[in-house]
């Protein structure tokens, strides 16, 4: 099977993804963990994603490269920091043969948390 297939939990969706990539996407699972601890782990549009007062990032796993899938708005460095894996519609692209930035997927992280901390 492949992650493509509709997994029911992010295990079973690391699982089916290559062996190359499955330990890029636990290092990316535990990242978002780390920045958000109260957020709960599901699957939504068959992709792993986190919700927290709503989904803070999605997160899947594409022949050549890692998408992030986070609506990052409010914060100019933050901007200008992922403006090199910027993709159509709003979406990341970590490509595979270069190093996972997972510094930068922290920073989006928290930053949603605030922001919808502050919306409650």
């Amino acid at each position: 099977m492949s992650p493509r297939t509709k997994a029911a939990s992010i295990d079973e969706y690391i699982a089916w993804a290559e062996p190359t990539v499955q330990p890029i996407l636990q290092q990316i699972r535990k990242t978002i963990r780390e920045a958000a601890p109260e957020a709960t782990e599901v699957i939504s549009y068959a992709m792993p994603a986190f919700r927290q007062k709503g989904i803070l990032v999605y997160f899947a796993a594409f022949k050549n490269h890692i998408g992030v899938y986070p609506p990052v708005k409010g914060d100019a460095s933050l901007m200008k920091a992922i403006a090199p894996y910027a993709g159509p519609k709003g979406n990341l692209q970590f490509p595979l043969d270069r190093p996972i930035p997972y510094k930068l997927i922290e920073r989006i992280v928290k930053l949603r948390v605030e922001q919808f901390a502050a919306k409650s």
